[in-house]
């Protein structure tokens, strides 16, 4: 079925941003506001944060300006995700992101001249609190990786510009992509990147999913050039960045801003790419013994185990599943979920120039916002349950903390999302003892929960290494080589059991968490942390739930390594990981079991 175009959408299937600003004079006071407190902030402070009061107070009166852009700059970019062809959303979020650089260009002297200051200040002012203590102690940890004081403030002038690869990737995907339709005998079929990516991949039927493929592949191979080139930008831009800033190495630099260590990174990927494949390549065998296939391809592979077993759900009836499942949390966390569908929280719609995937935007001073493309299938349930999990992370945490204080660092940010639906997926084993059930949701759970955190971004991340390394020795990259990367990154996983088709090697175009720095390989970090939790909810119940809610209230008060400890995991080591692939190994063993049985 063709998309329709936004405007066409029921508008029961959108989001409602009014909830941020209801009219456009209320976003352009806000904009006049952001100004406005720029220059303040620049009149009455500029050169004289030289005492712990004096930052303090500072600091305070800042909060009302991150809170302030926090909303114009949210409000702006979900807007444009839903409709890339909106030339009007597209300027506004312009206009906005420019004033957003101007101004923090302008009050860049904050962290320069509290830098500038000696330890014991600094300390004074941290122990003043008033919610700015965390920021403080973040500062102190960035001073040996801080530039000059004009530096800092070009630096943040130019943030609309390093922005720009991003922006490319987006446009280039979701607004001057344009799919043709395939066919497969006599019949034609519709193409679009939501279609292929949430439908065609999942078709059982083989010419049809694979003449998809091939299809998909065709039309973003065309565009190779110009990704690679958007993305040569990012990753070099990344790189300048490091070395100006006197890290080692790219990996440094953007692991700094996570808190975590090169050890931890490394281990992760190393122990995944050695300890799971096995399991995956025994998976991948059981469906094409399923389908009957003779080659197995990577075409095939976000095949379900039965395709005859594919419950559908409308959003109305989703509710009762995810308002069941995630009942473990609280009348307080279920009554969220009810504000969400009735307040619109979630853009259902499939619509021509949306972004694709799904994603949670939890601007602080608002509630979040969820953007997906539901087609009436339970896999809909678990992706909006994932969501959920973002929205009451970040709604615990900005309901305790400060505006300072509630940037997670993406190593965790994973957890409480993929926690919700490995909750669902528990709630569901529980509620029919039909084999046929049990294996269909587990299989939900390899083949899509697992899958996507622990096989598709875990790839994503292997290959994501190998770029930056190739950049840190002074290299760049091109359509070529980024098709070479991912190529052998796919052989080397799947081995013998995969045959990796044509177009395969494309795969890297398909994601934007590479403009996000190192995001990829943090879903299976968070996926791990969920799987050791929900082990501890399922054995212990109320005191495993609480510590839960303490880590989800805590925000970035406490590091990815001090959150997964207050929740009853180590992630400094192995053993969580090596857990994590054997639940997983059990999972394929049942299925492979119940299917003999069935």
């Amino acid at each position: 079925m063709e998309l329709f175009m936004r405007k066409d959408v029921p508008e029961e299937l959108t989001w409602d941003l009014s909830a941020i600003y209801d009219t456009e004079t209320a976003l352009e006071a806000d904009k006049k506001r952001v100004d406005e407190l720029g220059r303040l902030l620049e009149e009455k402070y500029k050169g004289k944060l030289t005492d712990a009061q004096a930052i303090s107070a500072c600091l305070t009166e800042t909060q009302e300006l991150y809170e302030k852009a926090g909303l114009l700059a949210n409000y702006a970019e979900l807007a444009v995700s839903v409709d890339y062809y909106d030339a009007h959303n597209q300027a506004l979020s312009e206009s906005i992101n420019t004033l957003i650089a101007e101004v923090f260009s302008r009050i860049s002297f904050i962290e320069s001249e509290i830098l500038m200051q000696d330890e014991r200040t600094i300390g004074e002012a941290i122990a003043l609190g008033k919610g700015n203590a965390c920021y403080l102690r973040g500062l102190l940890r960035k001073k040996p990786h801080q530039l000059a004081p004009e530096t800092e403030r070009v630096l943040a002038a130019l943030q609309p510009v390093f922005g720009a690869p991003y922006q490319t990737y987006n446009m280039a995907k979701l607004a001057d992509m344009r799919f043709d339709p395939f066919r497969v005998g006599d019949e034609e079929f519709p193409l679009g990147y939501s279609l292929f990516e949430d439908a065609y991949e999942y078709d059982p039927r083989t010419e049809v999913r694979r003449a998809a493929f091939r299809a998909f592949s065709d039309k973003i191979r065309q565009y190779e050039n110009v990704t690679a080139a958007a993305y040569q930008s990012q990753v070099q831009s990344e790189k300048i960045m490091a070395k100006l800033r006197g890290f080692d190495s790219v990996f440094d630099s953007l692991l700094f801003e996570q808190e975590v260590s090169r050890e931890m990174y490394d281990r992760q990927l190393d122990l995944i790419m050695e300890r799971l494949a096995p399991h995956m390549r025994r998976y991948a065998k059981l469906l094409q013994k399923v389908y009957g296939l003779e080659r197995m391809t990577s075409a095939d592979l976000k095949l379900s185990v039965d395709p005859d077993y594919v419950p559908s759900v409308t959003i109305e009836e989703s509710k009762e599943y995810i308002e069941k499942g995630l009942a473990i949390f609280g009348e307080d966390y279920v009554e969220m979920i009810r504000t969400a569908y009735r307040e619109r929280w979630v853009d259902f719609a499939q619509n021509q120039g949306k972004s694709t995937g799904g994603f949670c935007a939890s601007p602080y001073g608002s509630h979040s916002f969820i953007l997906l493309s539901w087609h009436n299938q339970m896999a809909d349930v678990f992706t909006l349950a994932h969501e959920l999990g973002h929205a009451g992370h970040f709604k615990a945490c900005n309901g305790a903390q400060s505006v300072y204080d509630v940037d997670v660092s993406t190593y965790f940010v994973e957890a409480p999302s993929t926690m919700n639906e490995l909750l669902m997926a528990h709630y569901l084993l529980k509620t029919n003892p039909d084999k046929r059930f049990r294996r269909w949701v587990l299989d939900c759970m390899v083949g899509k929960t697992y899958y996507h955190n622990f096989v598709t971004h875990f790839l994503e991340a292997v290959y994501q290494r190998e770029v930056y390394r190739l950049i840190d020795a002074g290299g760049s990259v091109q359509a070529e080589t980024l098709n070479r990367i991912m190529r052998e990154t796919l052989q080397k996983f799947w081995g013998d059991a995969v045959e990796i088709c044509e177009g395969a090697e494309l795969t890297w175009m398909r994601q934007p968490h590479y403009y996000m720095g190192l995001y990829s390989y943090t879903y299976s970090a968070g996926l791990t942390v969920a799987t050791q939790v929900c082990r501890r909810i399922e054995e212990e119940g109320q005191p495993a739930v609480d510590d839960w809610k303490r880590v989800l209230a805590a925000g970035s008060t406490k590091s990815p390594a001090e959150l997964a400890k207050m929740a009853g995991v180590d992630i400094t080591t192995s053993q969580p990981f090596i857990d994590t692939i054997d639940t997983i190994g059990a999972m394929i063993g049942e299925i492979c079991q119940l299917t003999e049985e069935i």
